[in-house]
């Protein structure tokens, strides 16, 4: 049998981010050869993904970012199984760089992402290897992006929720940015205003207040005229700028957007917060 050295393994180690032992093994069963135990442990990780293919990713780093023109944001979400693992270095430090590939080549969507590569490698081959390496189910869990004049991210402590912002003009001030970036993630608005509201979510409410109608003893002929009534509520609470700024209640989002720049609006966002 061919004698691995130590120095031998810790350079696989350096390569792969594999264990040692992992790496020690890999080496052993190619006899030394580097490229064999590379295709040793991805095809180990191959292994784990069949294994594990019925279980649940629920957890997670989430994160976001601008690319460096400014005009196009992005929000990625590494899954895996375990908070301890979300938690660790080495996985976040994979997630960004999963998330700057995005920001600098700008897919259309996951599979595109999933298919450009990090070094020589595509990130579908690299998700493989975080399985072998790590031991768990790991996925691309979400992507999506924006494109807008000028666009802001905000990442929340603990990467578990993150937003991007999207405004119809560049020079927009970085705080007014983040405060927008921090409200979308606060208050979970399902449309940037009523008009872009999607029509099943107005169906929905809608018929949410036609059963509190009746059930309230209105007559059903009363009960839709009130349900469509109570869509203003619905609007104020849910839609981005009609909602109360989280920072100065007294003031909606449009107002403070206006406040700055009386043409400032936000043409689109993104969210995504993993479930608790």
């Amino acid at each position: 049998m061919t004698q691995i050295s130590a120095t031998e393994v810790a350079k696989l180690r350096k390569i792969t981010g594999a264990g040692m032992m992992d790496c020690k093994q890999a080496l052993a069963e190619s006899n030394g050869d580097f490229d064999g135990a590379i295709e040793f442990l991805r095809k180990k990780g191959q292994k784990i993904a069949a294994k594990r293919e019925d279980r649940e990713a629920a957890e997670g780093c989430v994160l976001s970012g601008v690319s460096a023109d400014g005009k196009f944001a992005a929000v990625v979400v590494v899954s895996c199984e375990t908070d301890f693992v979300a938690k660790g270095e080495g996985f976040i430090e994979f997630t960004k760089s999963v998330l700057n590939v995005a920001l600098t080549e700008k897919p259309a969507d996951a599979e595109a992402l999933k298919a450009l590569k990090i070094g020589k490698d595509a990130i579908a081959d690299l998700l493989t290897d975080q399985m072998g390496k790590i031991g768990e189910k790991i996925e691309l869990g979400y992507y999506e992006s924006i494109a807008a004049e000028e666009c802001f991210a905000y990442i929340h402590p603990g990467n578990k929720l993150a937003t991007v912002v999207g405004f119809n003009q560049s020079g927009v001030d970085a705080q007014v940015g983040k405060d927008v970036a921090m409200q979308v993630a606060a208050m979970n608005p399902v449309s940037v205003s009523k008009d872009d509201c999607p029509s099943a979510i107005i169906e929905k409410e809608i018929e949410i207040g036609k059963e509190q109608a009746i059930n309230e003893g209105k007559p059903a002929e009363m009960a839709e005229k009130i349900a469509v009534g109570k869509l203003n509520k619905f609007y104020k609470e849910s839609t981005l700028l009609a909602q109360d700024f989280v920072k100065d209640s007294k003031i909606t989002i449009e107002q403070y957007l206006q406040a700055q720049n009386k043409t400032l609006t936000v043409t689109s966002f993104k969210r995504f917060a993993l479930s608790k």
